[in-house]
Parts: structure tokens; sequence; C-alpha cells
């Protein structure tokens, strides 16, 4: 199998998880970045400036179009590395490298903004900022994926078990907008922590006493601090309560779910990369691997369509008729 053949193959949707018109527009992004990487980490080894020209020298056994392929499939896929190395004729320690590489550069490229190309939301504050000035309503939920168990003897080895799912898992927060398009997802913490917890620790409290116009559908304990900006699922009444307030708690838990149905969906297309599903390799490496899918699932996400409220104002199309 040629290299040339093992890259058109790779390319396909299916295996990269983005499209080919994405993935060159990828590819020119990251380029830059990548070739400054690559000079300074030369720089420093070499401890003086460049003594022949550029592009002298022995050459990568992996093209830059070739690595960002491979931690495609990668992040994808979870195709271990000596698969890959075998397709493309290399050593499964080339392949390690070129991803140790790419997905730094992916997970620090941040959430992309619905209709504003080029602009990238890398932090809370710039998700709120966002929300502010265009009106958006925000919806947060958490996600968790199954990681490995730490070795016995470790200190901290039950930090990861989650009381809901019984398993060793990584929590994390996922924000988005009214149509399920993905605006920010992090705040990585043990399965055992609560999602109130991590909302204390990461901050975002704060941000809504900072952007108090903002409105959300969030958890119960945001609710209860703001209640004028946070929509949480409603109390369920109690078993004597009369039978018409059972009847408006489940019109309310409806309505609750409806609204915040999207993020669910957002979190829903994080699960199709197989790294979020069951992540099998280091837990050190789950937090760059998730912002890395996320970038991306970002912007497939920003290119879909607003969806805008049509006004019950009549507008006459055509004056000279009346």
């Amino acid at each position: 199998m040629s290299s040339q053949w093992a890259r058109a193959a790779l390319s396909h949707p299916a295996f990269c998880g983005i499209s080919r018109a994405h993935l060159g527009g990828l590819i020119e992004e990251l380029a830059g970045p990548w070739l400054a990487r690559c000079e300074s980490a030369l720089r420093e080894r070499r401890g003086a400036e460049r003594q022949r020209d550029a592009g002298a020298g022995p050459k990568h056994d992996l093209v830059f179009t070739d690595r960002v392929l491979v931690t495609l499939v990668h992040l994808r896929t979870g195709l271990p590395h000596a698969a890959l190395a075998e397709l493309h004729h290399t050593a499964r320690s080339t392949v390690s490298r070129a991803i140790g590489e790419i997905r730094p550069l992916l997970a620090a490229r941040g959430f992309a903004v619905p209709d504003r190309p080029g602009v990238r939301l890398r932090t809370l504050a710039d998700v709120f900022a966002y929300a502010e000035a265009e009106g958006i309503r925000l919806r947060i939920d958490g996600g968790e994926t199954q990681v490995r168990r730490p070795k016995a003897g470790q200190p901290g080895r039950r930090a990861f078990v989650s009381g809901k799912k019984k398993q060793n898992t990584i929590k994390t927060t996922t924000v988005s907008d009214g149509q399920g398009r993905l605006l920010w997802s992090g705040a990585d913490r043990p399965g055992r922590m609560h999602d109130q917890t991590a909302v204390r620790t990461e901050g975002i409290a704060e941000q809504f006493r900072l952007y108090p116009e903002v409105k959300a559908e969030g958890y119960r304990g945001l609710a209860n601090a703001f209640p004028d900006q946070v929509h949480a699922q409603p109390k369920k009444p109690k078993d004597d309560a009369p039978l018409g307030e059972h009847y408006a708690w489940q019109e309310m838990r409806r309505r609750q779910s409806s609204a915040r149905i999207c993020v669910e969906h957002t979190n829903a297309e994080l699960r199709q990369w197989r790294p979020l599903q069951r992540c099998t390799t280091r837990r050190e490496d789950y937090a760059e691997t998730h912002c890395a899918i996320a970038s991306l699932v970002s912007d497939r996400s920003a290119h879909r369509p607003t969806h805008r409220e049509l006004s019950t104002a009549l507008v006459l199309a055509r004056r000279d008729a009346f």
C-alpha cells in the first residue's frame, strides 16, 4: 500500500471525522503553528541560529499532511499507533511523535462561533461575553467518559469512581446554544466529584455574577443560587400533594427537557469520537484529547444555519394591490 493511497483513504470522513473541505482548511490553519514549534525546538536544541538554509537536513518520514491525518484518524476511531504506522510504512514511534505534536495544536484552537468566521472562544469568560452580546440562552450539562483504573496502592484511586456509572470516569461540562451548537467544553474532573462542585471550582458561578443578563438552562444548585438567570428541573411534589400539582410538575418537567435536549444532542455528537466513548490512553492526556475533539466538533456545528424565530407582524407584500 503506497503512502498516496493511504492518504486518500484516511482523508475520507468515515476515518477522519471531518469533510475534505474542512480538512484542507485545518491543514492550512495548523501549518504555521507547527512550523514555528519545530523551528523553536530546533533552535533550543542547537543553542544557536540556523547555519543552513530552510529545508536542509534530514526529511520527516511523515509529511505534515500525513501527521494531521493520523492524528484525526486516531481521535476519531481510536486506531492503534502501530496500525497507522503500518499503513504509512513507518515506525510506530514516528506516529506517536506526530500525534503528540498535532494534538496540542488542535486543543489550543478554541471553539468556533456561529456566524462569526475566524472568531474563537477559549475561556468561559469569552462564552458568557458572547452570550450576553448576542442574547443567547446557554445550555449547561455534564458528561462522563470511562477511563482506566489507577494502579493499586496509588493515592486517590477511588477519586475516579463515579457514583452514577459505578465505573472509573472523568466528567466534563458542556455549554451549547439553543440549536445544539457547541460553544465550550471542559472543566475535566474525576468522576467522584459532583457536577455542582465542578461548577464552583471552574468559576461558572462567578461568570453569572459578572454577566447578570445571561440566561441559562443548568443545574439545580445554580438555579438555587441564581433564580433569575438559571432555570433547572422543577422539584417533584410530595406524594400527598394534590393531583393538579403533579400534573403541573410533569408539564414543567416536559418543557424544561425540551429546552435542554439540544445540549444532550451536543454531548451525543462528542461521543461519536471513540476516545470520548471509552478512553484507553493515559488519564493525563484525556483533557488535551477532549479539547482537541471538541474544537473539531464546534467547527462542524458552527456551520449550521441559524434558525431565527419568525415575526408575527403582518407585512404587506404589494402595497399597490390594496
